[in-house]
């Protein structure tokens, strides 16, 4: 048996039901115990969100602005999970796989939420003055000394993750668009992001923040915009696209054509596990920038944390859902909407750019080209800062360098590797971060409680005796 095979087996038993059921589960718990906090102050969070340095908490301890904070996380997450993702979960779960992608990513909120909350209460001063928060953090001085074996096993697979899926996985995307797209070499490719990765990444968790501040909303506006095109024309599709959602989250599909036909219970686990990889909630990755963030209270940061995962996965997600199931591409018999036969042995993300291209031609295949491109490298530079924040608890602040020209190395060899064995690992890495946090989240729910009732009961009322006087 070959390291593969080994790997494909524990990724089996590690992202079994087991693990989604507790993924899943503790979303849940926390939606019921914090009374369905994120739908009830979603609007308040947004605003919180977007009004940057003009709040109260531009004067508060931090690093970075709520805004930049929740920017460096979307960097990391609006990621080709968005693209390639979704078209995986459609094709092997069928269109019900989006409603429980959609399921996932509104109880994952909470679990979102739940870990930038602990993330900043329990965060700490490093000795270059800067803050670092994390579920290490939150593990060894919530829970105590007696778990740190817990914190620093978080620690040493969000490092390792940080190489695989933050890293060398999404070079070597980039690497494979722009050879397939332009005809460039891979080790040409590989040198230009390399370069520019560096000049970024060694600029510190600031000069990140601020880059991600400005480039996401920009790579995100021109993927929505054109998905919201193709949506707007094809309008008379979107109820019957809708209908399927809805429809086949709950009936099994019969075998068609080219579809080999999807049960109920296939639909559930491709929608979680795809949806969780989007969002990346309940991995414990937001965490480790949310303890950067300038707030007054933990809750105001938590807040704006868990609209990263509303805007990943109910927006950006749902348009990709929109355009495969209204252009046909998520089945290989053109689907009931289209009725158009195309490719079927295209693969995730050439579905997305074959659907996007249906539309709106060469101009379509474009943006989801460049989409892949930018969304690669954002989350590269944004996955950064997670494997820095990893590491530097592992080994402290004095050996972060040599960390930042592995990271860069890592990159450069992506963009010329195999990497089917590196993505095993990853998945590997991914699922080891993600139980140390739940866990974490599962025995502090008492100080998410308590520190969600405060900000509400206390924190607002003075801060309107203040405004007032």
């Amino acid at each position: 048996m070959d390291i593969l095979e080994l790997l494909k087996i524990v990724n089996g038993f590690l992202w079994g039901a087991p693990s989604l059921i507790l993924l899943f589960g503790t979303g849940v718990f926390l939606t019921l115990i914090l009374r369905g906090l994120q739908f009830r102050k979603l609007g308040y969070a947004f605003k919180l969100a977007f009004t940057k340095e003009k709040s109260e908490d531009s004067s508060a301890e931090g690093d970075v602005s709520n805004y930049k904070a929740l920017m460096t996380s979307l960097a990391a997450t609006i990621g080709n999970g968005n693209i390639a993702g979704v078209a995986t979960a459609i094709t092997i779960g069928g269109p019900g796989a989006v409603f429980w992608m959609w399921v996932v990513g509104l109880v994952g909120m909470a679990t979102k939420y739940g870990e930038a909350l602990l993330a900043m209460k329990y965060r700490v001063k490093n000795d270059k003055g800067e803050y670092a928060g994390g579920p290490m953090y939150y593990v060894e001085q919530g829970l105590g000394a007696k778990w740190k074996w817990l914190a620093i096993s978080f620690a040493l697979f969000g490092a390792i993750a940080s190489l695989g899926i933050g890293n060398s996985v999404q070079s070597n995307t980039i690497a494979s668009v722009v050879d397939e797209s332009f005809n460039i070499d891979g080790w040409v490719t590989g040198v230009i992001v390399a370069g520019l990765t560096s000049l970024i990444i060694f600029g510190g968790v600031k000069r990140i923040s601020s880059v991600a501040g400005f480039f996401v909303p920009i790579m995100a506006v021109l993927y929505i915009v054109g998905a919201l095109i193709i949506i707007v024309l094809n309008v008379e599709a979107i109820l019957p696209a809708m209908k399927l959602i809805f429809t086949y989250a709950f009936s099994p599909i019969s075998a068609v054509g080219g579809f080999s036909g999807v049960i109920v219970m296939e639909a559930v686990k491709s929608g979680v596990s795809k949806g969780i990889f989007s969002n990346e909630a309940g991995l414990g990755t937001a965490a480790l920038i949310a303890g950067n963030a300038k707030a007054e209270h933990p809750v105001r940061q938590a807040l704006v944390a868990m609209t990263g995962t509303f805007i990943v996965t109910i927006i950006v997600c749902t348009m990709t859902a929109l355009v495969l199931l209204i252009t046909g591409f998520w089945d290989p018999t053109g689907g009931e909407l289209s009725g158009v036969v195309h490719n079927a042995d295209l693969e995730a993300g050439a579905l997305t750019t074959a659907a996007f291209g249906s539309s709106l031609g060469i101009i379509g295949e474009y943006i989801v080209t460049f989409s892949v491109i930018f969304f690669g490298f954002s989350t590269i530079i944004g996955w950064y800062v997670y494997g820095y924040k990893c590491f530097e608890y592992l080994a402290g602040t004095k050996f972060t360098t040599y960390y930042g020209f592995v990271y860069i190395s890592a990159c450069f060899i992506g963009t010329v590797a195999n990497l089917t064995t590196v993505w095993a690992f990853a998945d590997m890495a991914n699922a080891l971060m993600m139980i140390p946090n739940l866990i974490a989240l599962l025995l502090l729910f008492k100080v998410i409680k308590s520190e969600t009732d405060d900000y509400f009961n206390r924190y607002l009322n003075e801060i309107e005796i203040k405004k007032a006087s």
